[in-house]
C-alpha cells in the first residue's frame, strides 16, 4: 500500500506529540494534522482527507463518539480508528456503533498500532483483545431477550436481511460500510437474544418488528 496519511484527535497535547514522533519515524505513514475535540476532528476530516482518523473517545469540547457519529453521516472517506484509556461497554458499543471501524486502548505495543492502522486503511475492523472479548462476550450471551427497541437504521438493516440481502448489498444501498453493516447486525442479534440472521428474522415477525406479509 502507499503512504498512509493519519489525522490525530485527542485533547491531550503530549499523547498527539508522542503519536506524531512515533508515526514519522516510519516512512509509511504521514501525519496531516492534530485536533484537540471532535469538533475540530470532524472539520479537519473534511478538509485534509485522510486514509485513517486515530480518535479519541472522551474529549471536552466535542466527544468522539459524536464526531464518529457526524464524520460517517456526512460520507467522510475516512476510516476512524478509536485509540481511547476506556474499554468498557459504555465507551465500546457506542463508539463502533457509530462508525468506527476499529477500537484499541492506549497501551497497545508500537507494532500492533502501526498494523492496526493499516488494516483499518484497508476497510478491515480492528478490536484490542480486550474490547474483542467484550464484544463476543455480549453477543454470545446477551442479557434475557428484553423488548429493547431497535434504531431506524438497525430497522432497515434487518428489514434488507429479510429480503436476503447480502452485507455487501445492504452497505451500497444504505451509503455505509461493510463494517458498519456488520456492526448494527450485532446490535440487532444482541437486542433481539439471538445468534444469527435466520433467528433475528424470525424473531422480528414474532415479535412484529417486521411487518407481516401480504
Amino acid at each position: 500500500m502507499n503512504e498512509i496519511t493519519l489525522l490525530l484527535v485527542d485533547d491531550h497535547p503530549v499523547v498527539r506529540d508522542g503519536l506524531r514522533g512515533m508515526f514519522e519515524t516510519d516512512p509509511g505513514f504521514r501525519v496531516l494534522g492534530e485536533a484537540a475535540d471532535g469538533v475540530e476532528g470532524v472539520a479537519l476530516a473534511l478538509s485534509l482527507d485522510p486514509d485513517v482518523v486515530l480518535m479519541d473517545l472522551r474529549m471536552p469540547g466535542g466527544g468522539g463518539v459524536d464526531a464518529i457519529g457526524e464524520l460517517t453521516r456526512r460520507g467522510a472517506r475516512a476510516r476512524i480508528l478509536v485509540l481511547t484509556t476506556y474499554d468498557t461497554d459504555t465507551d465500546t458499543l457506542p463508539g463502533i456503533e457509530a462508525g468506527a471501524t476499529g477500537y484499541l486502548l492506549k497501551d497497545t505495543p508500537r507494532e500492533e498500532l502501526f498494523a492496526a492502522v493499516r488494516a483499518a486503511a484497508e476497510g478491515r475492523t480492528v478490536l484490542s483483545p480486550a474490547v474483542a472479548s467484550r464484544l463476543v462476550t455480549r453477543v454470545r450471551t446477551p442479557a434475557a431477550p428484553v423488548d429493547e427497541s431497535l434504531s431506524a437504521r438497525e430497522r432497515e438493516v434487518l428489514e434488507l436481511v429479510a429480503k436476503g440481502t447480502s452485507n455487501r448489498e445492504i452497505a451500497a444501498e444504505l451509503f455505509i460500510s461493510e463494517a458498519t453493516v456488520k456492526t448494527h447486525l450485532t446490535h440487532i442479534y444482541a437486542k433481539l437474544g439471538v445468534k444469527d440472521r435466520a433467528a433475528a428474522v424470525a424473531v422480528a415477525y414474532q415479535r412484529g418488528i417486521l411487518g407481516r406479509t401480504g
